[in-house]
């Protein structure tokens, strides 16, 4: 009887032994497993759960890009008070600065939206298209806000126009 509980108890030891050994090596083996279970589902490569590539370093985008956009912005408060204040007749500098920086101003809300919610590699044929598109707009805006500054009565006109209906 002592004789079988001693052989059971080496037995017990034996594959204890053995499956802290197999466990062990499952665990080194699974760390460096490129295939690694992931909580959450497996992680595959090359799809749209790889790590985003970063732009090459620009000076028109990132710190300069977001600081230009605020001066713009605050620009933006100075010219349109001087815009009521004034007639377009007497500063035409004035119409052009007010109409290209709002060109701008929308063009560059516009971007950060297409950036944001139209991301090319989402939407791989519509993000070139909603691009070209916004630039062709922007053109489009700048030639009619040039025309409407030199042919018509001028954008600060306007505004005091239509402060004054």
């Amino acid at each position: 009887m002592s004789a079988g509980l001693i052989l059971r108890s080496n037995v017990s030891r034996a594959i204890a032994r053995r499956a802290a050994l197999r466990s062990s090596f499952q665990a080194r083996n699974v760390s460096q497993d490129h295939n690694k279970y992931v909580p959450g589902g497996p992680v595959y490569q090359g799809t749209v759960n790889d790590a985003t590539t970063f732009p090459p370093a620009s000076r028109v985008h990132g710190s300069y890009h977001w600081s230009f956009e605020r001066l713009l912005s605050a620009a933006l408060v100075p010219m349109t008070a001087a815009a009521f204040v004034t007639t377009g007749s007497n500063y035409p500098v004035l119409d052009g600065l007010l109409g290209l920086s709002l060109v701008m101003h929308s063009h560059f809300g516009f971007d950060q939206v297409l950036l944001d919610y139209v991301h090319k590699r989402k939407f791989p044929v519509i993000a070139p298209i909603a691009n070209w598109t916004l630039r062709a707009a922007t053109v489009g805006a700048l030639v009619g806000v040039y025309q409407f500054n030199t042919n018509d009565i001028g954008l600060t006109e306007l505004i005091a126009k239509v402060w004054g209906a």
